[in-house]
């Protein structure tokens, strides 16, 4: 599969290389076209030969699925876009779901009800995360000098906090269930209770639509869009870590970090930071107050055990 990957793939770029003499007739640099057109043609005959009686051929689209394509001769080849090159999906990782590149080191997904469930959290996930490092990134660069530790604690109330959080607990609870009746049950919850003339239309668990989608973006290719969704939220989580984890080590925000490191690229990096060999501990330490107070209460906010 390898040697016939390699072999498309140079009969594609000769493809490709001509393509781009013809359409600029007049070129500023000179193209040995003798080289184009013998690899061109070397291409061609040994992907006649290997790939002869090869099914099918499956390229990664931009939904990170597979898609099929096929060489001059009629012989088809299978490709498929992976997290490591070269590397084979598992078998429970068809590529059927968005932002699927088979990454699965420890099996997790291998059963089918739990990898339903996981893409449903990482999707949760996601979203909330993307939410997070909007809110914190536009905080920091609109009032900078409020550290996004403790925006929470400089706002002012009008009502007890403790009320606040109980309400809050309460609505989540309730909107936390009904989206898990939907995950076990599609299409169960798509009705209010209360107001029995709104409702959601037929959908993908995960992806409600209707009053949730104002912009109408279930109107355009949607499984791109999934895929931009979830490469976004992986990012975001990665960042809203990183973010944590900045300014526990340092008490500045990521902007403020970000602009450190660029005066001194060399001295501010997380390896001068802090780093943990078999022989040398260096511990960037806590620069976070294990309490805040807001309110009269305590509110734990402990550094994360990364350090020794």
């Amino acid at each position: 599969k390898r040697s016939n990957g390699l072999l498309l793939t140079s009969y594609l770029e000769g493809n490709l290389l001509l393509q781009a003499v013809k359409t600029f007739p007049r070129p500023s640099f000179a193209i040995p076209l003798s080289l184009v057109y013998q690899t061109n043609m070397a291409a061609s005959m040994l992907s006649s030969r290997v790939l002869t009686g090869v099914s099918r051929t499956t390229f990664a689209n931009k939904s990170g699925s597979a898609v099929r394509g096929a060489v001059s001769n009629g012989s088809k080849v299978t490709m498929r876009a992976m997290w490591l090159p070269g590397s084979e999906a598992p078998a429970h990782l068809d590529g059927s779901m968005a932002g699927d590149f088979g990454f699965d080191p420890l099996n997790l997904g291998a059963d089918s009800e739990a990898l339903s469930w996981y893409r449903e959290a990482e999707l949760q996930h996601a979203r909330w995360a993307m939410v997070a490092v909007t809110g914190v990134l536009v905080q920091e660069v609109f009032n900078p000098d409020v550290f996004f530790y403790d925006a929470a604690i400089e706002a002012t109330l009008p009502f007890p906090i403790l009320g606040v959080v109980a309400a809050q607990f309460l609505m989540m609870h309730y909107v936390e269930i009904r989206r898990w009746r939907d995950w076990q049950k599609p299409g169960s919850v798509d009705v209010d209770p209360l107001f029995s003339g709104n409702s959601l239309p037929a959908h993908e668990v995960g992806y409600p639509g209707g009053i949730f989608d104002p912009l109408g973006y279930a109107k355009g290719n949607v499984e791109e869009l999934k895929v931009k969704e979830i490469k976004n939220g992986r990012l975001a989580m990665l960042a809203f870590a990183g973010f944590i984890v900045q300014a526990q080590a340092t008490g500045k925000g990521p902007v403020e970090c970000f602009l450190d490191h660029v005066a001194h690229p060399l001295s501010n990096t997380i390896v001068a930071r802090g780093i943990v060999t078999p022989s040398t501990v260096i511990s960037p330490g806590c620069a976070i107050e294990p309490f805040h107070i807001f309110q009269g209460v305590g509110i734990p906010t402990p550094c994360l055990p990364l350090w020794p």
